[in-house]
C-alpha cells in the first residue's frame, strides 16, 4: 500500500515523506541541534537541503540549518551565485570554503574518490567543530547504501554498509543521512519538479565502474522495486548486529 502511494504521489511530497519517516524513526534531528548540511550543489544534497527544510515546521522542536560548500582546485562545475539564492530561499545560511584537494596529494599519487571524500570529510568535521554544529547532514541515498554494502561485500569480503547515524568517538559530531529510504530515481523526480536539475553539478570523475556495476546487479536481482530495496535496507538494521548503526 505505501509503496503503491509513493509512486502515485507529486515527487516532492515523496521525498518529505520519506525524509520524515527518516529523520523520526532513526531519531536524527532533536529539539536543539544545529545540523551543517554539506552541500556539494548536486541534486541530492540539494534535494536534502529542500526537505530538512520543509520539514520544520512539521517536527517537534526546533533545529537550525546551515549549509557548507567545498570548493576545489578540480571542480569549478558548481554554480555557487545559484545555489547560495536556492538555500537563501530556503532560510539556509550557506558557506563557501576551499579545499587544495589536488594539492595535498603527495608526489606519485594520483586523485581518487577516495583521497577527495576523505579530505572533504575531515574539513566537514573540523568546521563543524569549530562552530558548534553538532550534526553534519550527508545526502547519500537508499541506492549509494545498498550499493556500498554489495561492493564491501564481494569487493573486500566485510559485512558493512554506510550508516545511517554514525556518532563519533572522538568528536562531538555525528553523521546523518536523512535519505536513506529515498531512491535516487525519486530524488531526481523531486529535483525536477522543484527546478533544481538543470542547475545541479556533477563530479568530472563520474561514477566509479565497480559502483556502476554493482547498481546494475542491484538493478537485477531487485526488478529495481522500491520496495524490496527497502526491505534489504531493514534487514541490514535487524537484529543484534546493525550495519547500519556502527559507532565512529
Amino acid at each position: 500500500m505505501a509503496d503503491r502511494f509513493l509512486r502515485r504521489a507529486a515527487a516532492s511530497k515523496v521525498i518529505w515523506k520519506l525524509t520524515a519517516k527518516a529523520v523520526l524513526e532513526r531519531n536524527l534531528i532533536g529539539d536543539g541541534d544545529r545540523v551543517l548540511i554539506a552541500a556539494s550543489g548536486g541534486k541530492d544534497s540539494t534535494v536534502m537541503a529542500w526537505a530538512l527544510s520543509a520539514l520544520r515546521p512539521a517536527i517537534q522542536g526546533t533545529y537550525s540549518l546551515e549549509a557548507l560548500h567545498i570548493s576545489s582546485d578540480f571542480c569549478a562545475c558548481c554554480k555557487k551565485s545559484a545555489l547560495s539564492k536556492r538555500l537563501a530561499e530556503w532560510d539556509i545560511p550557506f558557506t563557501d570554503l576551499f579545499v587544495p584537494i589536488i594539492g595535498r596529494l603527495k608526489e606519485g599519487e594520483k586523485m581518487n574518490c577516495y583521497w577527495c571524500s576523505t579530505q572533504r570529510r575531515t574539513e566537514l568535521l573540523r568546521y563543524a567543530v569549530e562552530n558548534g554544529f553538532n550534526k553534519i547532514a550527508l545526502g547519500h541515498h537508499l541506492d549509494d547504501i545498498l550499493e556500498t554494502f554489495f561492493m564491501n561485500m564481494t569487493a573486500a569480503g566485510k559485512l558493512s554498509a554506510m550508516p545511517i547515524f554514525l556518532k563519533y568517538r572522538k568528536y562531538p559530531v555525528s553523521l546523518i543521512r536523512p535519505l536513506a529510504y529515498a531512491e535516487e530515481r525519486q530524488i531526481i523526480a523531486c529535483a525536477s519538479e522543484k527546478n533544481i536539475l538543470k542547475a545541479a553539478c556533477t563530479c568530472p570523475y563520474g561514477i566509479n565502474s565497480g559502483r556502476r556495476d554493482m547498481r546494475e546487479r542491484i538493478a537485477g536481482f531487485t526488478g529495481n522495486s522500491g520496495a524490496v530495496k527497502r526491505r534489504i535496507l531493514k534487514a541490514l538494521s535487524s537484529g543484534e548486529n546493525d550495519l547500519l548503526m556502527e559507532d565512529g
